[in-house]
């Protein structure tokens, strides 16, 4: 699974290093009902460990619930509603509860967290168009192709973050966007001809934003420095950069200098080796109009 629909289930990695991620990552409504755990526990004069005797969990996993890093069951939640005098306030607070970034993988969500602060991003991409230049349409077609098949549910997620994700390119205008994508891309039909068509206009509208600029590789081209598969950079603000790279059910964040200074370099070079914005607008314009 990659990027255009990766976005939806897995593990992921910190910035520094490796992280198990099986708990959800901490969302606003899970930190909030840790905090109200932990604040009717402590008015109760209840220890985590002789909190946990009496909702039949162990000390582990209150500390877990109470820093919003799992989502609690139904009998943890009774059980906290007795042992805090049955106030009522967990049973409806649990009604809201969200596992986090819903429709992002969980080896996604550090990389998308970083976009929002970032003062530029470089993607190179050779097997689909990226997520933040896909339409609606496309997205769709991309889940309908998915195996296993993902549920109504999963589906809207992934749609609702990856356009919310898109609002970047207007809230950020003074970063910079910089996509190199493969031409082969743009011939696939991928969900018919419609679909197709409108997904050129929108990388099209995409890229004649100031803050944006796409080229293209061309197929016939006798250079390639980025053989070694997709990849995307960001700048921090503070002048670090970080890489990405994604594969079927995995993404690895990047982070050590080295590593990401070569992969620097080999994009670097691959911006010389394709198509200037204008080239690759008209390049665009005119396999469109073949449609």
């Amino acid at each position: 699974m990659v990027e255009g629909v990766a976005e939806i289930a897995g593990c992921a990695q910190d910035e520094v290093g490796d992280v198990d991620e099986r708990e959800p990552v901490p969302s606003d409504s899970l930190r909030t009902f840790g905090a109200v755990v932990q604040a009717l526990r402590e008015h109760a004069g209840l220890s985590r460990t002789e909190f946990g005797e009496l909702v039949r969990y162990s000390k582990h996993t209150v500390e877990s619930v109470e820093l919003g890093r799992r989502m609690p069951d139904e009998s943890f939640v009774e059980g906290a509603e007795e042992a805090t005098g049955n106030t009522g306030a967990l049973r409806k607070a649990a009604k809201f509860l969200t596992r986090g970034e819903a429709g992002l993988a969980v080896w996604f969500r550090r990389w998308a967290r970083l976009e929002r602060v970032a003062v530029s991003l470089c993607t190179y991409e050779c097997r689909l168009v990226p997520g933040l230049l896909q339409s609606e349409g496309y997205l769709r077609a991309l889940c309908e192709n998915d195996i296993p098949p993902l549920s109504d549910e999963a589906l809207e997620d992934t749609v609702r973050a990856r356009m919310e994700r898109q609002l970047v390119f207007h809230e950020k205008p003074s970063t910079a966007f910089d996509f190199i994508v493969e031409e082969a891309v743009f011939l696939r039909r991928l969900g018919g001809p419609r679909v197709t068509a409108e997904q050129f206009d929108h990388v099209l509208d995409v890229s004649a934003l100031r803050n944006v600029t796409v080229q293209i590789m061309p197929a016939n081209s006798e250079h390639h420095a980025c053989l070694a598969g997709p990849v995307r950079l960001l700048e921090m603000p503070d002048g670090r950069w970080r890489a990405y790279s994604e594969g079927q059910e995995n993404g690895r964040l990047i982070a050590n200098p080295k590593e990401v200074s070569r992969i620097h370099m080999r994009y670097a070079r691959l911006r010389s080796q394709a198509l200037s914005p204008k080239d690759s607008a008209s390049l665009l314009m005119q396999i469109r109009g073949a449609l």
